[in-house]
Order: C-alpha cells, then structure tokens, then sequence
C-alpha cells in the first residue's frame, strides 16, 4: 500500500535540510501533527562525517534460520537484496536496514560502507548493529546505527526485501521519505511535505538563533521564548538587517 509516490528531493530542499537540525524538524512536524517520527535506537557513529540527508532506500531483515543456506550460498547470490543494495542504492540516497531491533549481529562492515561512500550513497541507517565500529568511525559516510558487534549478519539476520516500507527505530520508513541525521539522531519526513517542512524549519532554525542571542544577552525567557508579539516584530527587524 502506497500512502505516495515520492519525488526527488530537490537540492535547495536538501540544502535547507543540512542546516537544520533534528530538534527543529521534529517541532515543525508536530505542529503539523505528526510526531511518530524520531527513531529510537540509531545514533550516529562518525559525527565528522557530518549531517546525513537523503532519500530512504529501504532493507527488510528477518530472522535467520538455519535452513534458508549458509552465508557462503546466499552472499553469493546475485539476488540477494543485502548485497543488491550496496550496488543498486542510488546516490544521494540512505541506506536504511530493518534489524528489529536486533543487536547480536552486524548489518555490514567497514568494506560495504566504504563501497557505499564510493558510490555517493548519502548515509547508513541502522536500527540494529555494525561491525568494525573502531574503522568505521573514521570513515567519511555518515553511519547511525544502535550497536556495535563483531558476529556476522547471517548468525541472525537474512536480508528479505529491498524496496517496500519498513519500521526502522520503531518508526514506518516508506521508500522515498527523507531522512535526516545529525548529533541527536535520526528523523524520517514524509516525502510529500518535505519541501513546507524544509521550508518552516529552516525560518525556525534562523528565528532561535535571534532568540539564542537574546537569551545569551541576559533576557528572561517569558515573552521571548516562545515569542510575544513584540519579540516577532523585533526579529522582523533584525532579519531585516540581516538581509533576509
């Protein structure tokens, strides 16, 4: 079931969105009324890499079972959708695996997600672990993900479908839906208001840094944060002289 057809996100929406942090997303999108949208679990695992913005390309694993082949078999396979994805996730785009939740097992390692960076794939999102933690966290693509471990993917994990919605961090990823991280976590905004969203939040994200100033000159926070009346005219003001 299709809620709707994603379109590309356009690079002055992802130019907004890099700017913007999570915090304010996820305000501006609870005032929209959606608020089931932060994930629980994938935290970023390289900060230097930076903030991660792009299209969801989603990964459904299941729970391995013994009679489905050894990793020998199935890795090799040309259908494999684990291994399918690290070559078919088109750039720009987040990799985005459904582990469960899942821990005791590692999705990939520093080789895919260097295959990854090589390919300009956006990011790595996992709800469950990585391997290699130590080298990857050195590396240059942006990787979230809840854990880290050494055990293979295959010791609990088979990858099942490529494509299709998932729940990711106890939130619905739908192919398409943008998802954005930065040093608190991981949002996931639907694709058909991603541009009002990016919009809203990166004119909310200039007004708290007036606000910030303001605070940080010794005002008291009542009238000002939340903004009175007077508070927005006086931002009108400087925004003004800030040219914008």
């Amino acid at each position: 079931m299709k809620f709707y057809d994603p379109k590309p996100l356009s690079d002055a929406t992802r130019g907004l969105l890099k700017g913007t942090s999570t915090a304010t997303l996820t305000t501006v999108l609870f005032k929209h009324g959606i608020k089931s949208i932060f994930m629980n679990g994938p935290k970023p695992l390289n900060p230097a890499a930076g903030r991660m913005v792009g299209p969801a390309y989603t990964i459904r694993m299941v729970p391995m079972r013994e009679d489905f082949g050894s990793s020998n078999e199935i890795n090799v396979r040309p259908d494999y959708p684990q291994r399918k994805a690290i070559e078919e996730t088109p750039a720009g785009h987040v990799l985005c695996f459904d582990c469960r939740g899942e821990t005791r097992a590692g999705t990939v390692g520093e080789i895919l997600v260097e295959r990854l960076r090589v390919r300009g794939v956006a990011g790595l999102c996992v709800d469950g672990a990585v391997r290699d933690g130590a080298t990857i966290g050195g590396q240059a693509l942006p990787v979230f993900c809840a854990a880290v471990t050494a055990p293979p993917s295959m010791t609990h994990h088979v990858a099942l479908d490529a494509q299709i919605p998932v729940v990711c961090g106890g939130v619905t990823v739908f192919p398409g839906d943008i998802l954005v991280g930065d040093g608190d976590g991981v949002v996931v905004i639907p694709n058909n208001i991603v541009d009002k969203i990016a919009t809203e939040a990166a004119e909310k994200e200039h007004q708290e840094q007036y606000i910030f100033q303001r605070i940080a000159g010794g005002d008291a926070v009542m009238g000002i944060y939340p903004p009175n009346e007077k508070t927005l005219a006086d931002y009108a003001a400087w925004k003004k002289q800030q040219g914008r």
